[in-house]
């Protein structure tokens, strides 16, 4: 009785633990590891499907002349900032076509780091080109080729929120390509164009805020010079070693001058003025000369004629000293004999 309690709960067992497994791998709960190769291979399968179905519908016809809507003003996000291993020229372009990347060089081996889509089988190219215009809010006029591929297309859409070109676009040299942003966000990150590079709105607004006309854009089929997303070791020590000190500005002295003398200064201009020919022209003076400050007034010394009286008036003085003199001793005299 015992023996068959115990092989019922064994089987019991077993029945749970397998109804579990086989719910678990229904869920999706197996921990596994998820490669990204399988995520791409993944990603085309559903493209592939998705493009069979739209093979089977009948396709979209739009108006010949198409409004592209609303304008919103949107504002600029910037991407990541990853770190090259080699150095590239601050301020131009790099496509990393392989992995839809758009690099915009910044010093000291940075870089922004934008997620694009890019062309698909049969639309991908490879060279170098420079920015040759850029637009907001541009029109699109599809190529005769991309409408003969897709009918239905219109002949112009004007700039807006329903121009497949986005916010933004950033022409090309002469090609028929760009960058530009989306109506659509859902496409970028992978390869459905026709050989233009698509940012989100967002990026594209800040991408066409620092790249300028005649920027360098090189498109490769794959970079090699290495990226990174974190910062060098090196930089992590950078607070370690002390900056140099600045050079000391010295500021260079000036030769003293000795003073000259007035009177031997005045000979030294009168010597370096070379004398002027007998025959030369004298200048004429100017029609209205500027008028010379008048010179101080001098003292006159005084003339023989005003010595004289001055002596003369000394003169008579003394005398009447005198003779004041006399008539008080004549009259101390007098008055000693009378007595």
């Amino acid at each position: 009785m015992r023996r068959s309690i115990v092989m019922l709960l064994a089987l019991a067992a077993g029945f749970v633990f397998e109804t579990g497994t086989t719910l678990a791998q229904a869920n999706g709960v197996d921990n596994g590891p998820v490669y990204e190769s399988d995520l791409r291979q993944q990603a085309e399968q559903e493209e592939a499907e998705r493009a069979a179905r739209r093979k089977a519908y009948a396709p979209t016809v739009y108006p010949k002349y198409m409004e592209g809507g609303e304008r919103p003003d949107i504002q600029p996000v910037a991407p990541p900032i990853v770190y090259f291993d080699q150095a590239e020229e601050p301020g131009s372009i790099i496509v990393d076509t392989q992995n839809k990347k758009l690099y915009f060089v910044l010093p000291g081996k940075k870089a922004y780091a934008y997620s694009i889509s890019v062309g698909r089988d049969g639309f991908t190219w490879s060279g170098t080109e420079k920015i040759s215009r850029i637009a907001a809010w541009p029109s699109w006029t599809p190529p005769p080729e991309m409408r003969q591929r897709i009918p239905g297309l219109p002949v112009t859409v004007s700039g807006g929120m329903k121009n497949p070109q986005g916010a933004r676009a950033l022409y090309l040299g002469n090609t028929i390509y760009r960058i530009h942003g989306t109506n659509n966000d859902r496409t970028v990150g992978r390869a459905n164009s026709s050989g233009c590079f698509r940012l989100t709105n967002e990026n594209v607004v800040h991408l066409a805020s620092i790249a300028k006309t005649g920027t360098t854009v090189k498109v490769l089929q794959a970079y090699n010079g290495g990226v990174n997303e974190n910062a060098p070791l090196s930089s992590l020590f950078d607070f370690m070693s002390p900056e140099p000190a600045p050079a000391p500005v010295t500021k260079p002295k000036k030769a003293a001058q000795t003073k000259k003398p007035a009177a031997t200064a005045a000979a030294g201009a009168a010597s370096a003025v070379p004398a002027a020919p007998v025959k030369q022209a004298v200048a004429e003076p100017a029609a209205n000369p500027a008028p010379s400050p008048p010179p101080p007034a001098a003292v006159a010394p005084p003339t023989s004629d005003v010595q004289a009286a001055i002596q003369a008036a000394r003169s008579a003085a003394a005398e009447a000293t005198a003779a004041a003199q006399a008539a008080k001793t004549a009259a101390a005299a007098a008055k000693k004999g009378t007595e």
